[in-house]
């Protein structure tokens, strides 16, 4: 499981808005902003928690920790805005 801080410092990691993740995810903002702002594990259904959590991954970046225990993230690509690659 992942924390709503993990989440929100992973979209930043990839320079995301609320709104891009919104669209990529198909999960409504608010949804989204209200995940992001629990310091803890989301209380949001799992499933909606784990999209997220897979959406993130697959554009490069790595949930480590464990809610308890040093939660971070690390970031294995970033695509440049613009960048056809």
């Amino acid at each position: 499981m992942v924390t709503g801080n993990q989440i929100r410092i992973a979209r930043f990691g990839l320079r995301w808005s609320v709104q891009q993740l919104g669209e990529k995810t198909g999960i409504p903002v608010r949804t989204i902003r209200r995940i992001e702002s629990e310091d803890g594990v989301p209380a949001s259904s799992a499933s909606t928690v784990q999209h997220l959590t897979e959406t993130l991954e697959s554009a490069g970046i790595e949930f480590i920790g464990t809610p308890n225990d040093a939660p971070g993230i690390r970031i294995h690509k970033i695509d440049a805005p613009g960048s056809d690659e």
